[in-house]
């Protein structure tokens, strides 16, 4: 009775590891259409690289849709210069491996994001964006159309039928494409399981200097300080997000492989931006108002 419940259990087992195979091929298959009709459609493309998981995601999924040939767009960071050195030196490391151009830009993420896109007249920008991170994001379009002004409107979206876009924009108008908008944040880590895609390692479960702040946890750093009352403890902690270090918090976890990161992905009902970033958690419309303004 034993070897005939293992067997039972092997079989559900292996059953759904295929149902999960299909439904990242599925999911890969769209993205990947999706960068092509990019290439196909618009004349001067961007392609968002920050480093985070989302992005190394996106980096495959255009690797998988445009090699062996060079990528048909750069690659592109907007360093708001608050960003995690851990992610810095692995974005720089991904890019010369690729052998694709990257352009960073500086100072101030939004404005410095406009600028770029007026310099060097991109009319698409790849983004890693997807619709489960933020009740903004659940808004948007996968071809999400910004103005001459580099402004959202969430009222005035085009329709996209049958896996139909419309791609055509005016001088000084742009779009904002998000081949992963369909994913969620557990289907990424399936599938950086699944490629076996090395990611940054704060990425995982690590001992680190937090303060608790504002209902969550900040690591120390040259731009977070504690003030008077607040006590530096050394925790177990991984990052869902990689953002800004001064508002992006870890969480405490144990999780040491993309495996058990999916588990405890599994289970979690707070969102990795809800979880993790203070500066969406100053009002509900935060998220929304600064992609009205241009924002990522």
């Amino acid at each position: 009775m034993p070897q005939q419940r293992l067997k039972r259990l092997k079989s559900l087992d292996s059953d759904m590891s295929r149902q999960r195979l299909k439904h990242l091929e599925s999911l890969e298959s769209e993205s990947v259409h999706i960068m092509r009709e990019v290439a196909a459609e618009c004349q001067n493309p961007v392609l968002l690289f920050s480093g985070g998981k989302d992005s190394i995601v996106m980096l495959r999924l255009a690797e998988k849709a445009f090699r062996p040939g060079k990528f048909p767009f750069p690659l592109m960071h907007i360093d708001t210069e608050h960003n995690f050195p851990e992610v810095i030196a692995f974005r720089d490391r991904k890019a010369a491996e690729f052998g694709e151009r990257l352009i960073v830009r500086n100072i101030m993420q939004t404005i410095t994001l406009l600028d770029a896109i007026t310099e060097f007249g991109f009319d698409a920008c790849f983004g890693g964006a997807r619709r489960d991170e933020e009740k903004a994001r659940a808004k948007e379009r996968i071809f999400s159309f910004r103005d001459e002004f580099g402004q959202w409107d969430p009222k005035n979206q085009r329709p996209e039928l049958w896996d139909v876009y419309n791609t055509r924009v005016h001088r000084g108008e742009h779009m904002r494409v998000f081949p992963i908008s369909n994913w969620t944040e557990l289907d990424v880590w399936q599938y950086i399981a699944t490629e076996k895609l090395e990611v940054p390692s704060i990425y995982y479960a690590h001992r680190r200097d937090v303060i608790q702040r504002a209902g969550g946890l900040l690591p120390v750093s040259p731009l977070v300080q504690p003030v008077d009352g607040e006590k530096v403890e050394n925790r177990l902690v991984r990052f869902r997000t990689v953002g800004d270090m001064s508002c992006t918090c870890p969480v405490e976890s144990a999780a040491s492989t993309s495996e058990e990161i999916i588990e405890e992905t599994a289970v979690t009902r707070i969102t990795e931006r809800g979880a993790t970033r203070m500066d969406d958690k100053t009002s509900e419309a935060s998220m929304e108002l600064r992609k009205k303004e241009g924002y990522f």
